[in-house]
């Protein structure tokens, strides 16, 4: 049974129907990708599969149980993290601090206790951890605002990984990178795949196809594809579209980075 089922999911503004008549399931341990042209209704799609909007019909299901409706903190509580294409960082703070205002020990005893908990030996030290594994140990005292961006990224993906979830979702995590800095995130979430399952939308087909085990193509907020990223590439819709330029792109290996062995 998948770890995560959205059925017969709808969704308008208005007069305008964005989600009409979806249906997705996520494999536990399995990373799934998420694709589409602008305006394809993927960004509503998340939203609603992660709460932030609520479906006007359809049901959404979370380790067998039935999270319709329910507002993020409670499936956040359930085991589900995501980040979001505008990161959402406090910048005055320090990288540590982020992570500590997102951990559940914090969370649980509320914001107006946070000088106590700055000097929490057990919070910090569970913070760094959640710093390390993806990459930033030694930024722990580094003001949010000050890094680079693609650690800024990485910043975010701490945050969401703070809460020990079951299941992660990632809103175009390579918006804004340049190449370097997209390939080390396609390390960190290699390594994090292996822990976790992931759900990403993403524009990069290149890092998408490199790590998703299948991928779901949203196009008039219905999914008009799916299958692993070798299916798409010889789906007749794909081809036929402009993605399907894409996808045969992103079977091409990247170049090796100069003086690289």
């Amino acid at each position: 049974m998948a770890l995560f089922e959205a059925l017969n999911l709808h969704k308008r503004f208005g007069d305008r129907i964005v989600l009409q008549d979806l249906s997705l399931a996520f494999e536990e341990g399995k990373l799934s990708g998420i694709m589409g042209p602008n305006g394809a209704g993927k960004t509503t799609c998340f939203n609603v599969l992660t709460g932030r909007f609520a479906p006007d019909r359809g049901t959404v299901r979370f380790a067998g149980v039935d999270i319709t409706g329910e507002p993020p903190r409670r499936i956040a509580r359930r085991g589900l993290s995501r980040s979001f294409q505008s990161m959402n960082l406090f910048d005055d703070c320090s990288a540590l601090d982020n992570v500590i205002l997102a951990l559940p020990e914090v969370r649980a005893r509320g914001f107006d206790v946070w000088r106590d908990l700055r000097a929490d030996a057990s919070a910090g030290q569970h913070a760094a951890a959640v710093l390390a594994k993806v990459g930033l140990a030694g930024k722990e005292h580094a003001g949010a605002r000050g890094l680079s961006y693609g650690e800024r990224r990485a910043l975010e993906i701490a945050v969401a990984l703070a809460a020990g979830p079951r299941l992660l979702f990632l809103d175009e995590p390579t918006a804004g990178l340049g190449a370097e800095a997209t390939a080390r995130l396609a390390e960190l979430v290699a390594e994090l795949k292996r822990q976790l399952t992931i759900v990403v939308i993403e524009h990069d087909m290149r890092f998408l196809f490199r790590l998703a085990d299948t991928v779901s193509v949203i196009h008039w907020g219905q999914v008009i594809a799916a299958g692993t990223p070798d299916e798409l590439r010889d789906n007749p819709w794909v081809q036929r579209s402009n993605l399907g330029t894409l996808a045969a792109s992103a079977s091409t290996p990247r170049p090796a980075p100069a003086g690289a062995h």
